[in-house]
C-alpha cells in the first residue's frame, strides 16, 4: 500500500457529502456558535451552510477552488455568488443535524444556477435559488473551461457518489 493509499484508509470517507439521486447531501450540525441570543439558527450562518454544500458539490466533482485559482485549466479562475434568493420556513436549534442538499439547476456560459436546501429530518427549513458567476482574476465573467464544465455536468447527473477527501 503506498502512502496516498494509507491516507484515504484513514481518512472519513463522507467528510465531503455525497451525492444521491444527482443531488449533493452534506450533513451539518448546528453549534452553539450559529445561533443567536434566542437558541435559534442565526440567519446569517444558514448562508455559511450552504456555502460549505456548494464547495463540497464542487469537490466531489473534482473541482478545487484552489486549482481554479491555480489556472490547472487555463486561466485563474474563481466563483463569485452573484445573486440568492432565501426563503426561511422553519427554525433550526443547537445539536440539531441538518442536510445541505445541492442540486445543478443549470450550467451555461459563465454561470451556473443551483437549488439549495436545509432539511431536518426529512422536513424543508430553508431554501435557496443561487445563481453563481465564473470569473477571471480580474473579475470579469468568462465561460468555464470545458473538462471542468464536463465533470459538474457528469455530478449533477450521477446517481450515487460517496465522497472522499479528494
Amino acid at each position: 500500500m503506498t502512502n496516498a493509499e494509507d491516507m484515504r484508509v484513514t481518512t472519513w470517507p463522507d467528510l465531503s457529502g455525497r451525492i444521491l439521486d444527482g443531488k449533493h447531501v452534506l450533513p451539518v450540525r448546528v453549534y452553539y456558535e450559529d445561533t443567536d441570543f434566542t437558541g435559534i439558527v442565526y440567519h446569517g450562518a444558514y448562508v455559511q451552510f450552504f456555502e460549505r454544500g456548494r464547495s463540497d458539490f464542487l469537490r466531489l466533482a473534482n473541482i478545487h477552488h484552489s486549482e481554479l485559482k491555480a489556472g490547472v485549466d487555463g486561466a485563474s479562475l474563481a466563483f463569485a455568488v452573484r445573486k440568492m434568493n432565501i426563503e426561511f420556513f422553519k427554525p433550526a436549534t443547537i445539536d440539531d443535524v441538518l442536510e445541505v442538499r445541492t442540486t445543478l439547476a443549470e450550467q451555461k456560459g459563465a454561470r451556473i444556477a443551483l437549488r439549495q436546501e436545509i432539511l431536518r429530518e426529512g422536513i424543508l427549513l430553508v431554501s435557496a435559488d443561487v445563481l453563481v458567476a465564473v470569473i477571471t482574476e480580474d473579475g470579469r465573467p468568462t465561460r468555464l473551461p470545458l473538462p471542468i464544465a464536463q465533470r459538474l455536468a457528469q455530478l449533477g447527473s450521477a446517481a450515487e457518489i460517496s465522497g472522499d477527501l479528494a
